[in-house]
Parts: C-alpha cells; sequence; structure tokens
C-alpha cells in the first residue's frame, strides 16, 4: 500500500555503493608511509596485499607468510571489509607479518 497524506514511506534499508578510501600505510620495517586507495568493499586481507605488493620483495624481504592488518592498536580479522573495520579516509594503517 502507498503512504497517506503527510506520512513518509517505509523503504527497504539499502547497501550503498562501494567507495574509495584512500589510506596511509606502512608495511613491516620500510622506512616509507604509502598512501594506498582501497575500496569500501575491499576486505582486509586485500588491504594488505595491496600495501605489501609496493614493498614486498622491493624494500622489505619476501616471506611466505601470512599478513595482517593493524588499525587503532587491533589486529584486524581478514574477512571483515574495510568499512566494517571502520577505517576512514587518510587513516593510518599498518600491515605486517603474522607471527
Amino acid at each position: 500500500m502507498g503512504a497517506q497524506a503527510g506520512e513518509t514511506p517505509v523503504t527497504e534499508p539499502q547497501e550503498s555503493a562501494p567507495y574509495l578510501i584512500p589510506l596511509n600505510a606502512v608495511f613491516d620495517d620500510d622506512f616509507l608511509e604509502l598512501l594506498i586507495p582501497v575500496m569500501s568493499n575491499n576486505t582486509i586481507a586485500e588491504l594488505a596485499g595491496a600495501v605489501a605488493q609496493h614493498v614486498e620483495g622491493i624494500r622489505v624481504p619476501a616471506r611466505d607468510a601470512e599478513k595482517v592488518v593493524f588499525f587503532d592498536g587491533r589486529q584486524l580479522a581478514p574477512d571483515l571489509t574495510v568499512a566494517e573495520a571502520g577505517i576512514a579516509p587518510l587513516d593510518h594503517v599498518r600491515v605486517d607479518y603474522a607471527s
């Protein structure tokens, strides 16, 4: 049924479209901070890979180990999305190898 005069129509919540989030990132012991563009729907594992591709095997030796992301002093679950983790444009993340 439609809304009566003066009533607000009820709509179903919709997922927002993915959006670009530029992040400041550092990888392991690298001396450079990077500006990395990611999408809000990228997973934390994908974010780790995006940062690593600019550093691993170039300025930091590549290791066959899982990569982890730290944000606000906590390690993030790899299956979270960037948006779910609460990461906003120009926030700082650190990517490292899992111990």
